[in-house]
């Protein structure tokens, strides 16, 4: 379960591509994610790219998994 994964985990199984690895420090420095918010915005994305039947995580999964990180924290 991508929710219970340690950092380590995170680090192995949600490495993003370089695109990707991009757009989330943009989103760490636009939103002032934490290391905690950052890990939680890999492991969004490791979960998109599950659903979507994709072994890697993409750019695209990282960018959608930033978008709900900024809809939670309008709430």
């Amino acid at each position: 379960m991508n929710a219970r994964m340690s950092g380590r985990q995170v680090r192995r199984f949600c490495a993003p591509p370089p695109e990707g690895a991009r757009l989330l420090q943009e989103a760490v420095s636009r939103l002032g994610l934490s290391a905690r918010g950052h890990d939680r915005v890999l492991k969004v994305a490791r979960t998109i790219a599950d659903l979507e039947g994709c072994e890697r995580i993409a750019a695209e999964h990282v960018s959608e998994a930033v978008q709900y990180r900024g809809l939670d924290r309008c709430l």
